[in-house]
């Protein structure tokens, strides 16, 4: 069963229940108090909720009690289907959808308009129009019913709908973690930004310790004045230093003797620390004990999340220590092991790298069966398999040794290097090459006549496949950890007062429960794991172990 849903401003909602190809069964209702009724539906039923986006419409309905299961995210599915019709670069959002359907313009995803709080925008600022919630409600229906058309016909791909549940699921788990909030101890976070950085500066100098490392990098150069900030002066500095250099990334330092090279390194680390997670970024933050992200599902081509702000799928180490789990709380960290190299296994079929992947450490399975017990050069070639890279002959021991998995990867990279798109395991569709990319490799009229044209459309071509090489995995890779993250929320169900989930990044899940209910907690994720590797999968030898730990902070747990 599924129920469409819009809202007003003031919390009154209309209700239509629908069949699951969209077929309208009832009549539209109309509800006084929105939450309520979703609330007590919910209850009844279990419906999937069918709205326009979840984080417009849910935050509000969470926040007055009302925590459903499943819904059908009109926008994030629109996105999945445009991809999977190769129709990149059309507006996905509901607004978008709506206006197709019904052959109106288009709008742009970027137009948002100040109307009723939760409402999509639909027309462009300079029109006065706005739908009525009949309307809206009308259009919901309408657009839900198209997509699972849509989703019927694109029947070759056979995963897409279990990839439309999860990314609906995983924006419910989004909603939800940025209400609960990651726990985090401002305390602490200060305690390491001192510690690190020395006393909190006034507003607009530097740390302490930054002002010292600075000083101690012009000694190192002479003397000279210099920014370590400025990737120009220090450049001008290795250079009348004798040592010119063609960038200052930290890989290219490292291959540099030179005093100033440990100081620029930790310079660069801590100025990163203090810019992005200093005592601005506490304040602005953190409240109450907790560290409040906003999510974007599916923000990244591949399917992995962003976020809007926040910098939550990059905490520093350093600063794991202040995530601390309430009092008679517990954190339970759930870390796939391995998972690109586990999945290339399950993609290819390829049984040696299977049986490689049936015990704990792949990379040391795969030394003792082809590189002689050198993990470091088992490890080397197959992330340069999965990710592109010139390994000379670990690639060809590798090859001769696990074919599929390598042939795998090479079939999705030729296919980027000609031009066309690789869809991940589910049917997430990778973006086409742009017009630039055709024109620069002679794919389109006006390639570049220059006599070094061919040389710079290989190495584009080469790019490309690399991109669509590391696709197919890393891709692959987030369908399985979005299912992991909708299996382990549905095995939650409960809220924040229970065992409530905090965080999620790539191949991470993050818990916050009563210590009593740790232990369950635990075993909640690695059936959760297992019911992802099924679904994604299949019958499929290889496993997708998980690292689980309980702690009380989080860097106890890494």
């Amino acid at each position: 069963m599924r129920v469409a849903v819009v809202s007003d401003a003031d919390g009154v909602g209309l209700l239509r229940a629908l069949a699951e190809d969209g077929t309208p069964t009832g009549p539209v209702e109309r509800v006084g108090n929105l939450a309520v009724a979703v609330a007590e539906r919910e209850r009844a039923a279990r419906p999937r909720w069918v709205w326009a986006a979840t984080a417009d419409l849910y935050p509000r309905l969470l926040a007055a009690g009302a925590r459903v299961d499943r819904c059908h995210d009109l926008a994030l599915t629109e996105g999945i289907l445009l991809a999977a019709e190769g129709r990149w670069g059309e507006p996905r959002s509901f607004p978008a959808a709506w206006a197709r359907l019904e052959g109106r313009p288009v709008p742009d995803d970027a137009v948002r308009a100040a109307a009723r709080p939760g409402q999509p925008a639909l027309f462009d600022h300079d029109l006065l129009a706005l739908p009525e919630p009949a309307e809206l409600l009308a259009g919901v229906v309408a657009v839900h019913r198209e997509q699972q058309r849509r989703l019927g016909g694109l029947g070759g791909l056979g995963g897409l709908g279990l990839l439309v549940a999860a990314e609906s699921a995983g924006a419910l788990a989004a909603v939800e973690m940025a209400a609960a909030g990651l726990p985090w101890r401002p305390e602490v976070h200060d305690a390491v930004l001192t510690e690190l950085l020395g006393p909190r500066p006034r507003v607009g100098a530097a740390p302490r310790v930054l002002q010292e490392l600075a000083a101690k990098i012009e000694a190192a150069f002479g003397g000279q004045p210099l920014n370590p900030d400025s990737p120009a002066q220090v450049l001008r500095a290795f250079a009348a230093a004798g040592t010119p250099l063609p960038s200052t990334r930290s890989h290219v330092l490292r291959g540099v003797d030179h005093p100033a090279v440990p100081l620029l390194l930790a310079y660069k680390e801590l100025s990163r620390l203090h810019a992005a997670y200093g005592w601005a970024w506490l304040e602005a933050w953190v409240a109450d004990g907790r560290f409040r992200p906003e999510y974007v599902p599916g923000g990244v081509v591949s399917g992995r999340w962003a976020t809007r702000g926040g910098g939550a799928l990059q905490i520093p180490h350093a600063l794991r220590r202040a995530v601390v789990a309430d009092s008679g709380w517990a954190l339970v960290v759930a870390d796939a092991s391995q998972l690109e190299p586990r999945v290339l296994a399950a993609l290819s079929g390829d049984d040696g790298l299977a049986r490689a992947a049936a015990g704990g450490d792949l990379y040391a399975a795969l030394a003792a069966d082809a590189f002689g017990g050198d993990r470091a050069r088992a490890k080397t070639a197959l992330l340069a398999a999965m990710y592109g890279g010139d390994v000379g002959q670990l690639m060809t021991v590798l090859r001769r040794r696990f074919p599929a998995a390598v042939g795998y990867v090479e079939a999705a990279a030729r296919t980027g290097e000609a031009g066309g798109v690789v869809r991940s395991r589910l049917g997430r569709t990778c973006p086409p090459p742009s017009a630039g990319w055709l024109a620069a490799t002679g794919g389109a009229a006006g390639a570049d006549p220059d006599p070094d044209a061919g040389a710079r459309a290989r190495r584009i071509a080469r790019d490309r496949g690399r991109f669509t090489r590391n696709f197919v995995v890393q891709a692959s890779a987030a369908d399985w950890a979005l299912v992991l993250l909708a299996a382990v929320r549905r095995r939650l169900a409960a809220g924040p007062a229970g065992p409530h989930l905090v965080f999620f990044q790539h191949d991470e899940v993050m818990v916050h429960c009563p210590e009593a209910d740790a232990e369950r907690v635990a075993g909640v994720a690695a059936e959760a794991a297992e019911e992802s590797r099924r679904l994604v999968f299949g019958d499929t030898a290889v496993r997708f172990p998980l690292a689980v730990a309980v702690a009380d902070c989080y860097a106890d747990a890494k």
